[in-house]
């Protein structure tokens, strides 16, 4: 089961990489499972997400206050509302606009309830 969650933990953090070019693709929840893999599969790994200069700070932030950094909010807030003038743009179906209107809009009602570190 370590190899499984190690491996899972290292798709994550992937994914998390990527996710700091894209603004599609979210990255510090897959950080945060990736630290929650890697303290299941290999404390090494951990220790180094943990400790890493710029990936490890908001994982900390989030487990020790379940804080999120104030230009993470905004840089959030500017993705979900690019992401939805896409989608304006692209003419999607006013049911599809509705769901992701509703979903990001929950979305960004959970990321600004979080309190700042």
């Amino acid at each position: 089961m370590r190899y499984l969650w190690a491996a899972l933990g290292i798709l994550c953090l992937i994914l998390g990489v990527v996710g700091i070019v894209l603004p599609l693709l979210p990255t510090v929840p897959f950080l945060i499972l990736a630290a929650f893999l890697f303290a299941r599969s290999s404390e090494r790994l951990h220790h180094w997400l943990l400790s890493h200069p710029r990936l490890g700070p908001p994982i900390e932030d989030w487990q020790s206050r379940g804080a999120i950094n104030p230009s993470a909010k905004r840089l959030a807030t500017v993705s979900i509302i690019a992401v939805f003038v896409v989608s304006l743009v692209l003419g999607l179906p006013p049911l599809i606009l509705g769901i992701q209107a509703a979903t990001l809009g929950c979305v960004l009602i959970f990321i600004w309830t979080r309190p700042s570190w």
